[in-house]
């Protein structure tokens, strides 16, 4: 393959014996380095030429250093403040400032005289706003938008004139004073000779300064197109077929240098990949493929993608050469610096300033980040501690505890860190002391990290110094954030060895034998019409201000440059359709599809494998067997055999391996915690009637100590949450209820006289063992029955339950049916009652019922166990027959759970 750049600088070389006084100007530094390759491998002796980057070139002769864009930010805001009486806070002005440089910066680019161009705009908004009738009403929001437009001509002089007078810039000023200095700079070099190489979409201001270098003398100009987009209306060749056009250079000159080539036979696929991450993995299956990654490239139309394509290529690449920037907000240490900022945000908006105190998630989050977590062995520790003792706040001495064996150098940073901030530049001074810390033991991509971060805020710190523009940390963590998002950390690698991964743009002036191009998708390539400016579409229309139409056919330029050389095109778009990507090709593949025949198409999808999950299955052996041999000496609760039969799986992990569920920190409070302080405030209030018959006095003073009940309840089951405010002040305010509409339908069944109700027991701890045939030693059952009472000589055994009960929940027609989940709550009540009349040598003389209250549906009052299957005649009496044949029912399962052969299985149906 002859590349251009190779094309070139043959040409040139018939021509041109010395190259002492030469220079060569580019789009791009990244073709700089190929330009010198290829002149090595060409002249044996000799001077090399000067080779510079257009922006170099400007600077060259405009004499001005070009400022970063935080520096331009300060700088703006200075002017700014100097002209407004009321100035917003520095975050308020960041939010709108890079946009407005970046309009001042294509403004200039272009050489719109400024003054026509802001009164354009301000007598724009003058007439939208003028009415025949004069009753236009303007909001508050309106007039300030036509202020801040009436003021972006005063802004633009102020900046402007005070950049110049400190030699500094961004580039379109730079631009500009370039095209005041160009007469003098080719007077003091009218020995050089300049080459302008690969250009496409020049602004105004580079138009100018080409065209006075041309017209100067012996230099020339080399295009990179194709016949067959200069020669028709493509829209590749837009830009040099109006050059050729209006320059008055070509009025003498031909054209260099058109090729020919994008009509020769190529292998090009146009691959159709569901989401991004498909399109990615078969990219990176093409390159398995590959062995000549030296003229490779693997061109991502979509930047942000490249950080999971760093982790999607393929092992045979052994060498990498990245020219787009890794977004600083996905790199590990933006992450560490943010829950840095979180600590002291939350803390200010949880109103925990004067006690420096920081909320629990903000310390793990810093604690855990992988920089910090390696360093204290302890963390894990100190996260269980939280969750166990419930603590949403942390404070300085727990910070200490955790860091007591800690080294003393580390000791300090970290202690620092969670200290009372004096003022901004104090705590810019506590991240520094951390990077630097930091930088010990790592690898070094982490140090590439904390480098760029470090001299990051090294110049924050420099600038607050000088303008105090952060007035606290609120202000400098929104600017932080606002920073991370726009900007990228650079790699730096060998440009001629190994894979090119590129983005769209530095793909000018190269050539590649292979080009695989990722993420094609209508919206990304090109990039969709919405454009960041105050300046509206039809005032950059009036002005020669670029649009997206101009976008579009740079974008096509670069596209279609790609393949003029190449001989395997590998385009790969997203087929889906969702708030990524339209799901749609570009439009300029399909232009490629109906400019050529030989194109393929194709569709590509990940290969899924059907699998047959299988249950989970645990087999029992001599270990398990003890271990279930130990609960039937402590005892079978309930809820542990219902668990057992909803699943077996479950029972293990809980019963067998005791693995307990991971402890958090409560912040709301959770169902169960609801359900245990109902439970322990009724237990306290009917305690004392133990043996009585209830009296609706009884009751009333039940009433009155219910709330301060409910309170201590809390207080003991949740810990050090809070529950004055939010949604834990709503679930306290629903316990309350809970107990209040009880107590109050307790009250209403006593009014009536005839109603006799003896309490017997609350909260009483039951137990028996039952013989099982095949198991040769007893099985203790146990459990805690809620309340036990008489109401007119019936005995009730009650459970209570804060959740939403039914009285089809505990209807029992056949005990041959008792497995199945819906009767699980019914397992429960008559395990009670069994235990109840086992334990008590109850004679089943009296009536025996057994049910439930549901807080959730009292207005069912006391629901009965139901052996009825007819509605309308209930059968709600406990029998010794019937709780007999229970409990056989019973046996056969707990004699299952003892059975070496069968095994734990997870069942199919389960839900979660």
């Amino acid at each position: 393959m002859q590349s251009f750049i190779s094309t070139t600088i043959e040409t040139i070389l018939k021509t041109t014996e010395s190259f002492e006084d030469v220079i060569f100007v580019l789009p791009s530094q990244r073709a700089k380095v190929f330009v010198k390759q290829t002149f090595k491998d060409k002249i044996t002796v000799g001077f090399l030429p000067e080779i510079i980057n257009v922006e170099q070139f400007i600077n060259k002769i405009s004499g001005i250093e070009k400022a970063d864009s935080i520096q331009l930010l300060f700088h703006f805001y200075t002017i700014y403040k100097g002209i407004e009486k009321e100035p917003v806070t520095f975050d308020v002005f960041a939010s709108w400032a890079f946009t407005v440089i970046q309009d001042f910066n294509e403004i200039d680019q272009h050489l719109i005289e400024t003054k026509d161009i802001f009164h354009y705009l301000r007598d724009i908004q003058r007439l939208k706003k003028w009415s025949v009738e004069g009753e236009f009403q303007e909001t508050e929001l309106m007039k300030d938008h036509y202020l801040f437009l009436e003021k972006l001509n005063t802004y633009y002089n102020a900046f402007y004139q005070f950049l110049k007078e400190n030699n500094i810039g961004y580039q379109g000023l730079i631009y500009r004073e370039s095209c005041e200095k160009i007469d003098s700079f080719l007077e003091k070099n009218t020995h050089k000779k300049f080459f302008f190489i690969g250009f496409n979409a020049l602004n105004a201001a580079e138009e100018l300064l080409f065209q006075k270098v041309l017209e100067s003398g012996n230099s020339e100009i080399y295009w990179d197109i194709d016949e067959v987009f200069f020669k028709s209306n493509h829209q590749a060749g837009k830009f040099i077929r109006r050059y050729k056009k209006e320059w008055r250079y070509y009025e003498k000159n031909d054209i260099k240098t058109l090729g020919d080539t994008f009509s020769a036979p190529k292998n090009i696929e146009v691959i159709g990949a569901s989401k991004n991450t498909t399109q990615i993995k078969y990219a990176g299956e093409i390159l398995e493929k590959i062995t000549d990654f030296k003229n490779t490239a693997l061109v991502l139309a979509d930047e942000t993608l490249l950080p999971i394509t760093l982790n999607s290529l393929p092992k045979n690449i052994n060498a990498i050469n990245i020219t787009m920037g890794y977004p600083l907000k996905d790199v590990p240490t933006t992450n560490l610096l943010f829950s840095i900022f979180q600590l002291f945000v939350s803390q200010d908006k949880l109103q925990k300033t004067i006690v420096n105190e920081f909320y629990y998630k903000d310390v793990i989050r810093f604690l855990k980040h992988q920089s910090i977590y390696r360093l204290i062995p302890e963390i894990d520790a100190f996260s269980d501690n939280i969750a166990k003792h419930n603590q949403t706040f942390i404070n300085q001495n727990d910070i200490h505890k955790l860091l007591e064996n800690s080294e003393e150098a580390l000791k300090q940073v970290l202690v620092s860190i969670f200290s009372s901030y004096a003022s901004v530049d104090e705590f810019i001074d506590r991240i520094l002391n951390l990077i630097d810390y930091l930088k010990e033991d790592i690898s070094d991509l982490e140090k590439e990290y904390l480098f760029r971060f470090y001299t990051t805020f090294t110049q924050l710190k420099t600038l607050q110094n000088e303008f105090k523009y952060f007035p606290d940390l609120k202000t400098l963590a929104l600017f932080f954030r606002q920073l991370i998002s726009s900007e990228s950390l650079s790699f730096q690698g060998e440009p001629l060895r190994g894979l090119q991964l590129m983005g769209m743009l530095e793909t000018r002036v190269l050539d590649f034998e292979n080009i695989i191009l990722v993420s094609t998708d209508e919206g990304v390539l090109p990039a969709s019409s919405q454009q960041n400016s105050f300046i509206p579409f039809d005032v950059k229309v009036e002005f020669g201000l670029p649009t997206y139409r101009e976008k579009d056919a740079i974008f096509s330029y670069h596209f279609f440059r790609l393949m003029q050389r190449a001989k395997n095109v590998f385009i790969i778009y997203n087929t889906e359709h969702d708030v990524l990507g339209s799901g749609e090709k570009s439009r300029f593949v399909t232009q490629l599809e109906m400019m050529r025949t030989d194109v393929i198409q194709k569709t590509v999808a990940p290969k899924v494998v059907n699998q047959k999950i299988a249950l989970k299955e645990i087999k029992k052996d001599e270990t398990v067997l003890e271990k279930l041999q130990e609960l039937a000496v402590k005892g079978i609760s309930p809820s542990a055999l219902t668990n057992y039969l909803y699943n077996p799986i479950s029972f293990y992990k809980q019963k067998i391996i005791k693995l307990k569920e991971f402890e958090d920190v409560e912040e709301t409070v959770a169902y169960n915690t609801l359900g245990t302080v109902v439970h322990e405030t009724l237990d306290e209030l009917y305690t004392p009637y133990v043996e009585q018959f209830l009296q609706v006095e009884d009751i009333d003073l039940m009433q009155k100590k219910s709330k301060d009940l409910v309170v201590k309840h809390f207080k003991e089951a949740f810990k050090n949450g809070d529950i004055s405010t939010g949604r834990n002040r709503l679930i306290f305010e629903v316990a309350n209820r809970f107990v209040n509409n009880f107590l109050a339908q307790e009250k209403e069944l006593l009014k009536d006289k005839n109603n006799q109700l003896k309490i017997l027991a609350t909260e009483e701890n039951l137990s028996a063992e039952i013989e099982i045939e095949g198991i040769d030693f007893p099985i203790k059952i146990h459990g805690q029955v809620d309340r036990v009472d008489e109401l007119n000589g019936v005995l009730r055994i009650i459970d209570y339950k804060t959740g939403m009960v039914s009285s089809g929940d505990l209807r029992v027609v056949e005990f041959d049916k008792l497995r199945e989940k819906e009767q699980h709550k019914a397992i429960q009540v008559l395990l009670y009652a069994y235990l109840y009349t086992k334990s008590k040598k109850y004679n089943f003389n009296k009536p025996l019922e057994g049910g439930i209250y549901s807080f959730k549906n009292l207005n069912s009052g006391f629901l009965s166990i139901n052996f009825s299957s007819n509605y309308r005649k209930p059968d709600v009496e406990i029998t010794e027959d019937k709780l007999e044949e229970f409990i056989v029912e019973i046996k056969t399962y707990i004699k299952e759970m003892y059975t070496l052969d069968i095994d734990f299985i997870e069942p199919a149906d389960l839900k979660y």
